[in-house]
Parts: C-alpha cells; structure tokens; sequence
C-alpha cells in the first residue's frame, strides 16, 4: 500500500482536480429524510440508477413512513418496486426494516453506523451514505467506484468494499473526510474507470500502485 505521506499527496491531488462535494448533494437518491434514504439503499443493491429511482418513485407514493410501510401488503411493496430487482427479497428485507426501526428504535433512523447497521437490510456502505448525505458525518462511503480506484492505486488493499472503507477511515487524513467520498467516486467515474481506466491523463499516476493499465481511451469523454 501507499505510504501515509503518499496517501496525503493523492488527496491533495484529488481535492485540486475534483470538484468534491456540490450545492445539490442530497440524501441517496435525492430523498428528503433519513427513512427513505435508507430504504432507497436497500433498494440500489444490485440496480441501475434509473431503476432504483422508478422504484423509489413509486414505492413513496404509496408509504412514506415505517407505520405506513408495514400498513401495505407485500403484493403492493413488491409490485411497486419490480423495476430494481430482487423485488420478492427486497420486499420482506423492507418489512423487517420497517419493523425493527418501530420496535427497536421508536420509529426514529439512528445516526450513528453502529444503530444503522442493527436494522435489518442496512450494511456498512448503507450505514456510511446515509451517515454522509442524510447526517452530514465527515464518513468516506465505498461503492464500486471508489472500492475499485483505491485498490488500483494502493490507497487501500482489500478483496471487499467493506475492509476497504475501514482501511480508508484508518488511512486518511482528517482533512480530507468530508469530501473523501466525492472526490473518489467522481475520480472512479471519470478517470479510473473499469474498463478503460484513462491512465495517459491521470494526475495520480506516479503514485499508483498498479502503473498504467491500458491508454487505450485515455483522451475518450
């Protein structure tokens, strides 16, 4: 892995060609509170965006709260959110949720990753999006993305996004917590990419563990 003081350097870089948190950063999937931010990550397992967001749309226009979840039937839950998948297992992950969430914590989302992953159907990258977007903790999330140029690079040497993101919290730098998840979701997205990573243009590239993969695209959008 990176050493610490090349950990810095590619933060530093990051945080200079990224531009990190923006103005219209909301809740996953632009939810408004902290229960529906948590069901519409239960939802994105395994779904493209755009399926998760039908999804969602039609889910909260039926129940908004766990009291009115719990109040439909799973045909209802299931039909609504047939877009993303997994609709029968996602459904009965929902209920127990929703349940849990009434008796173990008075209907009231938890801030804190230890109360969030004691709900059913929420693991450490759910527990970390809410914690970022819904509560504004300075919390680094692991998605695909980020889990992917971490590994590359050496900021991070892991098999799972899981022990990625608690390697990442043991390795970065204060500093850089709070805008940690976007610049390297955005670097993921637009320069380290999966297939065609764009080695030839990567302003990290001295430091990166891997060295150029391919500079086949480097110069694609």
């Amino acid at each position: 892995m990176l050493s610490e003081e090349q950990v810095e350097q590619v933060y530093r870089i990051l945080s200079e060609k990224m531009p990190g948190r923006t103005k219209n950063a909301k809740g996953p999937k632009g939810q408004p509170d902290a229960f529906r931010s948590c069901i519409s990550c239960m939802l994105s397992a395994q779904s493209l965006d755009r399926n998760t967001a039908a999804a969602t749309r039609a889910l909260f226009a039926l129940a908004t709260t766990p009291e009115e979840m719990l109040a439909l039937e799973d045909e209802a839950i299931a039909a609504a959110i047939k877009p993303c998948g997994l609709y029968n297992n996602k459904t009965k992950s929902i209920r127990k949720f929703c349940t849990a969430l009434l008796g173990d914590h008075g209907g009231v989302v938890p801030d804190t990753r230890e109360g969030l992953m004691s709900l059913p159907g929420i693991g450490r990258k759910c527990a970390d999006i809410v914690m970022s977007f819904t509560f504004g903790k300075d919390v680094i999330a692991v998605d695909t993305h980020v889990h992917r140029f971490c590994n590359r690079t050496g900021l991070t040497e892991a098999k799972t996004a899981e022990k990625t993101a608690q390697q990442l919290e043991d390795r970065s730098p204060q500093w850089a917590m709070a805008d940690g998840h976007f610049w390297l979701i955005q670097f993921g997205k637009k320069v380290c990419r999966a297939r065609v990573p764009k080695c030839g243009i990567c302003p990290v590239s001295d430091l990166c563990e891997t060295g150029p993969i391919s500079r086949e695209g480097d110069d694609a959008a």
